[in-house]
């Protein structure tokens, strides 16, 4: 069984920037989508995942 993400975080966008939150985070990262629904930060395994209805690029 695989390990849940940490934190999902619903977005708008397939474009998405990523640095850890609070003081302790990660230098920031921009994760892009794609075709896809949902990315992982490589950093911190927050899932960031489309709000229904938005559109893939």
């Amino acid at each position: 069984m695989a390990d849940a993400a940490p934190e999902t975080i619903e977005v708008d966008e397939t474009t998405v920037r990523c640095d850890g939150g609070g003081e302790l985070g990660h230098p920031a990262v921009y994760l892009n989508m794609g075709t896809k629904r949902q990315i992982e930060c490589p950093y911190c395994d927050r899932r960031f995942t489309l709000k229904a209805g938005a559109a893939t690029h």
